[in-house]
């Protein structure tokens, strides 16, 4: 019986030793003046010395959320990082910021800092790709229009996009989530709440570009008649993309099981796009 209880006790301190590493580091925004902490998962493999780089994925929390929260309700992506190969990165975009560069709060540049400013901390310090094929870029509800929109508005710098219960169209939320804020009032501001939702960035995308998109929402979450809707002008619009739906809401149970998709579908792009 003693040597059979050995089995389990050597497989689990296996699993110990060649696992996905958590770091917890601080990025410094310039452009904001202060510092911010950000999540970075890596897979175990690139704890190996050499000069092998690796793709990345940025996974953007939602409203009122933080840096921790996909590591925190989703510890399978140490897992995911392993199995795909991949450094996942989970920076801070505040309690509210919706990921832009703030037309009417100079104080609010988290699409600078997303875009441009962690990036360039990652790829300094990890061995990440530095080409646009090697990066991705997703996030739940407030972060899935984040990455739809830094996405298009960047595809210099990511290659591949998804959006998980995306908040696509933020007129309909203009009393809601902090939106006003970031944006000015509906009426001396409206140019802003046109400019800066997915569902009218998306008409500046030229049907040859080659960003991936992949867009995931659960047919009776409150953001889900605006997927389809996006679906939809995308299809028009001939921009190629992955849509799916199924049952489901806007919470964790939702969010943790389409992570693993958008992952699969990033590591594919990866493996199509990024030289060996």
């Amino acid at each position: 019986m003693k040597r059979l209880l050995l089995i389990p006790l050597v497989l689990i301190l296996a699993t110990a030793i060649h696992a996905a590493e958590v770091d917890t580091v601080v990025v410094y925004s310039n452009s904001m003046q202060k510092k911010i902490n950000c999540v970075v998962i890596r897979p175990d493999a690139a704890k190996e010395p050499g000069d092998k780089k690796w793709p990345t994925v940025y996974l953007l929390h939602g409203y009122s959320g933080n840096y921790n929260n996909w590591i925190r309700k989703v510890p399978a992506l140490k897992a995911y990082a392993d199995e795909w190969q991949l450094i996942i990165v989970c920076p801070d975009g505040d309690y509210s910021s919706w990921y832009f560069d703030s037309p009417v709060d100079a104080s609010m540049k988290y699409e600078t800092y997303i875009a441009k400013e962690v990036p360039a901390y990652i790829e300094e310090h990890y061995p990440a790709i530095r080409q646009a094929n090697g990066r991705a870029i997703s996030g739940l509800s407030m972060g899935g229009h984040g990455a739809l929109f830094l996405a298009f508005r960047h595809p210099d710098i990511f290659g591949a996009c998804g959006s998980m219960s995306g908040g696509v169209n933020l007129y309909p939320f203009r009393n809601k989530f902090d939106i006003a804020k970031r944006l000015g009032d509906t009426i001396r501001n409206r140019k802003n709440w046109d400019e800066y939702s997915v569902m009218n960035v998306i008409e500046k995308k030229r049907p040859a570009d080659s960003l991936a998109v992949i867009i995931d929402c659960g047919t009776d979450d409150f953001f889900y008649a605006d997927n389809k809707a996006l679906h939809q002008k995308m299809m028009k619009l001939k921009i190629p993309h992955d849509y799916i739906e199924r049952g489901g809401t806007h919470n964790w149970d939702y969010w943790g099981n389409a992570v693993s998709y958008q992952l699969l579908f990033f590591h594919r792009f990866f493996n199509k796009n990024v030289s060996p």
